[in-house]
C-alpha cells in the first residue's frame, strides 16, 4: 500500500500550478452526457476520482474519449443504460450526480447510494425532495435510488440546508424539465457557478447561480461545447497553508483570487503576508504565527474541506485557537494523529480547542479521509525529523501529483510502498 515518507523542515519557495477543480468536474462531467452532441472537456484534474466518473460514463454506454490527462471528449447519444453500478459509486460520493443528468435527459435514473469519504453524514434527502417537486417519483430500494417521471415540470423549490450536491442535481434535472424552476436558498460555491455555466454553455438557461436563488428555464435539447474547469480552491488553499506551517515563499498559479478570499483572511489574521495577482496569489510566511478562531460555513465562509489544513497550521501557532466544525460531525478525526506529531487538540463535540506548540516532530500516521491526510503532509512537512503517511489513497483521491508538486517547491517527500523504501529514502536525504 502505497504511503508518503516525509522528512521535514525545509521551507517551501517557488511557484506551484494549481490543477482543475475536482469538485467542479465531478458535476460537470454528469453534465456533460445530457447532450447528444460532442462535449469537449479541458483543464479535468487527472485524479482518481474523475477516472472512476469517467468510467462510470462509460459503463452507461456513453463514448469517451480521453484526449490527454487533462482533455476528455464525451458524447452521450449512445446512453443504452440508466442503472449505475455500485461498483463505481461506491468509490465517490459526486456519482449521485448522475441522478439528476439522467433524470433531466431521460426521465428516468436508478443510482446506488453514494461513497466517498466518511467524514460525517451527507443524506441525499434534499436532492429526492427536488426530484419529487419536479414530478418524479423516487423510491429508494436495495441500496438504489430510482427516480422516474412521466415528465419533469418546473417548480419553486426550498432548500432546508444550502447543500452543493442538492443545489447541483436539481439544476441539471430541471435543465431540461417543462418551464420554469425555481431554487430557492441555493448553494453559491464556485463550483456550483462552474457547472451552471457549463450547462449555459450547452444552450441551458440559467439564471442566478452563484446567489441565494437559481432560476431554471427548461430547454428543449442541449449541444455540444467546449468547456475548461475552473481552478481548484481547496489545492491552492491547501498549498497555501503548506507554505505558512513551513515559513514558506509561495507563489500559487492559476487561481482565482476571489474563491480564496475567506483562507487568505484567516492566514493574514495568523501573521502571513499575501499578495494577490490578477490569476496568482503568493504567500510569506517569515513572522511568527498567532492564534484566530475559525468556524467554517457554507461559501463564501471558511470551507470546511480546508479545515483540517489550517487546523495543521494553528497548532504551530502562539496562543490558543478555536476551530468550530458547522458542516460535518466526524471532520476531526485526524487530531488525533497530530497529536501523535506533538500538537495540543481537544476536541469537544464539533470544536477543537488549539494550543499552540513550537514544533512537530516527525512519526508514523494515518490519513482518515482526503483532506485530513494533506493535512497530516502540512505537519509533517514543518516537523522535526521524519514523518510516513499511511493510506494516502485517500489524498490522491482529490491531489494531483502531489508529492511532484511539493518537490518543486524544496520538499523531501516520497511515494513509497514499503519499509525497505523508506529506509532507503532516509537514507537518501539523511
Amino acid at each position: 500500500m502505497d504511503q508518503f515518507v516525509i522528512k521535514g523542515g525545509n521551507p517551501l519557495v517557488g511557484e506551484v500550478e494549481i490543477s482543475g477543480a475536482k469538485n467542479a468536474a465531478l458535476g460537470i462531467l454528469p453534465a456533460a452526457i445530457m447532450a447528444n452532441e460532442s462535449v469537449i472537456i479541458d483543464n479535468l484534474p487527472d485524479v482518481q476520482d474523475i477516472n472512476v466518473m469517467l468510467q462510470a460514463i462509460e459503463g452507461i454506454g456513453a463514448k469517451v474519449d480521453r484526449m490527454g490527462p487533462h482533455k476528455v471528449k464525451i458524447n452521450g447519444a449512445t446512453i443504452n443504460c440508466f442503472d449505475v453500478e455500485y461498483e463505481y459509486i461506491k468509490k465517490i460520493r459526486g456519482s449521485y450526480y448522475l441522478l439528476g443528468a439522467l433524470l433531466g435527459k431521460y426521465n428516468y435514473a436508478k443510482v446506488a447510494l453514494p461513497g466517498g469519504c466518511d467524514i460525517g453524514a451527507r443524506p441525499i434527502d434534499l436532492h429526492i425532495k427536488g426530484f419529487r417537486q419536479l414530478g418524479a417519483q423516487v423510491d429508494i430500494t436495495g441500496g438504489d435510488v430510482c427516480a422516474k417521471a412521466e415528465e419533469l415540470i418546473g417548480s419553486t423549490i426550498y432548500l432546508d440546508k444550502a447543500s452543493v450536491g442538492a443545489t447541483i442535481n436539481i439544476m441539471m434535472a430541471a435543465t431540461m424539465a417543462k418551464g420554469k424552476t425555481v431554487i430557492e436558498n441555493s448553494a453559491k460555491e464556485p463550483h456550483v457557478v462552474d457547472v451552471a455555466n457549463f450547462l449555459n454553455s450547452m444552450g441551458a438557461s440559467i439564471r442566478g447561480a452563484g446567489t441565494d436563488i437559481i432560476r431554471v428555464e427548461g430547454v428543449e435539447k442541449l449541444h455540444g461545447t467546449e468547456y475548461s474547469v475552473i481552478p481548484d480552491q481547496i489545492e491552492a488553499g491547501t498549498f497555501m497553508c503548506a507554505a505558512a506551517a513551513t515559513k514558506g515563499d509561495v507563489t500559487i498559479k492559476n487561481v482565482i483570487p476571489k474563491h480564496l478570499e475567506s483562507i487568505s483572511a484567516k492566514l493574514c489574521e495568523m501573521g502571513c503576508e499575501i499578495e494577490e495577482f490578477d490569476d496568482a496569489l503568493r504567500v510569506v510566511s517569515s513572522k511568527p504565527l498567532k492564534s484566530t478562531q475559525v468556524a467554517t460555513l457554507y461559501y463564501p465562509g471558511f470551507p470546511t474541506d480546508m479545515q483540517p489544513q489550517i487546523s495543521a497550521v494553528l497548532a504551530l501557532a502562539n496562543g490558543t485557537s478555536v476551530v468550530t466544525e458547522s458542516i460535518f460531525e466526524n471532520r476531526f478525526r485526524y487530531a488525533d494523529e497530530l497529536n501523535r506529531m506533538g500538537a495540543n487538540i481537544k476536541v469537544e463535540s464539533n470544536v477543537a480547542i488549539i494550543t499552540g506548540v513550537s514544533k512537530y516532530t516527525g512519526a508514523r500516521v494515518n490519513a482518515p479521509d482526503l483532506r485530513a491526510g494533506a493535512a497530516l503532509v502540512i505537519a509533517g512537512l514543518a516537523a522535526d525529523g521524519f514523518t510516513t503517511v499511511d493510506d494516502i489513497k485517500y489524498i490522491q483521491r482529490g491531489y494531483e501529483n502531489f508529492e511532484q508538486k511539493l518537490m518543486g517547491l524544496g520538499a523531501l517527500i516520497e511515494k513509497v510502498s514499503d519499509d525497505k523504501e523508506i529506509q532507503k529514502f532516509k537514507l537518501k536525504v539523511s
